[in-house]
């Protein structure tokens, strides 16, 4: 099983970190503004932080994030 992980690792590292960066990303712009097309503040924290896998983060640029 470990050379099974180890065959998927030049794969996965990027994905974790892009995951991550669009995670802190995504937190840092929501602490960062105040209003929202859809929802507040705590709703989009919850959604984002729930459901970290690139989910949460898209949901919020596509349908909470107000246009500035």
């Amino acid at each position: 099983m470990n050379t099974e992980i180890k065959e998927y690792l030049p794969l996965l590292i990027p994905l974790v970190i892009a995951e991550f960066a669009l995670l802190g990303y995504t937190i840092f712009h929501i602490l960062k503004h105040n209003t929202y097309k859809h929802g507040n503040r705590i709703l989009w924290l919850i959604i984002v932080i729930l459901g970290m896998n690139f989910i949460g983060p898209i949901l919020y640029f596509l349908i909470g994030k107000e246009e500035e």
